[in-house]
């Protein structure tokens, strides 16, 4: 049996799990309310597991290692960044979050929340919020599929049409009928399959390099600087750490929080979160530093891409079919989260933009029907987009990690943070962060400073002043805060039904 057949094996067991999964979860959505946030049931563990695979995508296999591998450890700034942010995500968003989206008339969607929690009888924070997601989430799917066509076509010879199709279609299939649920579920499998993947190939490639002792000589090696965090100098390493401030305002990561069984349930899901992700992040940087060790010591073996260094090993140092499950886990990490985007546009066009166009409520079965059929829409279109290869849409996908940061996390924040914040304060703050990154990140200040930062800091001033000078009273809010403080320690009801 040749090294492909085996490879071959392990993609398709991995495929027939995700698509089981899928139906195992179209079981048990039987309203909306299931299709988009599982009937707020998820155990810490799921919702944990969930939101870091729908967050870190291939970055964490390819990108990070490969950044790693060229620039050394400075680059690591982006992921002490973003491990630190999704803490503090964890620890005051999740619970607030998911009180306070109950409170407020039982919010299943961004948008929904910040119109509830503001009292926006007018719809425009709703809608302006459903648009913003979804133009900006169909182009982040179509990168996924992109990224999946680019890797059947690197790793199996395939071409890339034959790769996006199959990549896109089985995510599609999977979330179409398993929805808030299947993803979430599939989200867990795809993210152990991560994580033993980033534990399997740095301890394998320990041995093939002597030890830790010996790895460290060959990089010092190869450049002593690889071995520094404060190489590229301060502004530099700042710009880096600020993506974790994108975390706030990620839709699908924080929808999780949302999908929660109670608001004191994550507590335990950070817990787990932040192992998971500190775990995985480490086991991609050591991936880097053994990769460089790894070829300069053995020169006859070929990378064929930096960003691929975590691949290459992987079929360098393990049996062909282990070698699959491997190539299989950086597939699970750009299809957990093409999955979760699905799900976040499907709610913003039927959840925030249909039902305030039709203008009434359709029956539990119409809005699953619905549902699904927003995932399909979405997939379509972004399906086209990645039809011909086209590298700015995956450019735009930094740059629309910056944009959800600046638009939607300061607004989130405030709404549950501080009493005072108004529907007009968070429409011109969000306007003015979008406008910002929009501005600054296609200039050449980009270079010195990540567009998020000046983008985050100018929506958190504009929405205050807007809102201190317009705010009113308004009993209905005042009563709706207190009572989202007073769900904080609120226990899950009906644990273990699901």
């Amino acid at each position: 049996m040749n090294d492909q057949l085996f490879q071959y094996i392990a993609m398709a067991l991995y495929m027939a799990g995700m698509l089981a999964i899928g139906w195992w979860a179209y079981k048990r959505t039987s309203d909306l309310d299931d299709y988009m946030l599982a009937g707020r049931g998820l155990k810490p563990g799921v919702a944990a597991l969930s939101a870091g695979a729908s967050d870190m995508s291939g970055w964490l296999l390819m990108g990070l290692p490969g950044a790693l591998y060229l620039n050394g450890l400075f680059e690591a700034w982006i992921a002490i960044g973003l491990t630190v942010g999704a803490w503090l995500n964890w620890k005051f968003v999740a619970p607030r979050l998911r009180s306070y989206t109950e409170v407020a008339n039982d919010s299943i969607t961004v948008p929904s929340f910040l119109e509830n929690r503001l009292k926006d009888n007018s719809h425009i924070l709703r809608v302006v919020s459903g648009l913003i997601i979804l133009v900006f989430f169909t182009f982040y799917v179509s990168s996924g599929m992109v990224a999946g066509g680019i890797f059947f076509e690197s790793s199996f010879n395939s071409t890339y049409t034959i790769g996006m199709l199959l990549v896109g279609g089985v995510t599609v299939l999977y979330t179409l009928f398993g929805g808030f649920l299947g993803a979430s579920y599939t989200d867990v499998a795809q993210g152990l399959l991560m994580f033993a993947a980033l534990l399997a190939v740095p301890i394998a490639g320990l041995f093939a390099t002597g030890g830790l002792g010996a790895t460290l000589d060959s990089v010092r090696e190869a450049d002593p600087a690889h071995l520094s965090l404060f190489a590229g100098g301060a502004v530099a390493g700042i710009s880096a750490a600020a993506w974790g401030l994108g975390y706030f305002g990620q839709p699908h990561i924080i929808v999780r929080f949302m999908a929660l069984r109670s608001p004191a349930e994550a507590k335990a899901a950070r817990r787990i979160g932040i192992g998971w992700m500190v775990m995985t992040v480490l086991g991609a940087a050591a991936t880097a530093l053994i990769g460089i060790a790894y070829f300069r010591q053995n020169p006859q073996a070929t990378l064929t891409d930096p960003e691929s260094v975590f691949l290459d090993l992987a079929q360098i140092l393990f049996h062909p079919l282990i070698a699959g499950l491997v190539l299989a886990a950086v597939l699970a990490a750009i299809m957990s989260t093409i999955s979760s985007q699905l799900i976040v546009c499907s709610s913003a066009l039927v959840e925030d933009l249909f039902k305030i166009v039709a203008k009434r409520e359709a029956s539990p079965k119409t809005q699953v029907m619905l549902g699904r059929l927003g995932v399909l829409v979405v997939s379509v279109v972004a399906a086209i987009l990645a039809w011909s290869r086209n590298d700015t849409i995956l450019g735009l996908v930094a740059f629309a990690w910056a944009g959800f940061g600046a638009s939607f996390g300061p607004t989130i924040l405030l709404s549950l943070f501080w009493r005072k914040l108004t529907m007009p304060g968070a429409l011109a703050g969000m306007v003015a962060g979008a406008v910002t990154v929009f501005t600054w990140g296609n200039s050449e200040l980009t270079d010195t400073m990540y567009e998020i930062v000046p983008g985050f800091v100018l929506n958190v001033v504009v929405a205050v002043v807007v809102s201190l000078l317009t705010f009113r009273h308004k009993p209905e809010i005042e009563a709706e805060f207190d009572a989202a403080l007073g769900g904080l320690k609120a226990e899950p009801v009906g644990a273990g039904t699901r």
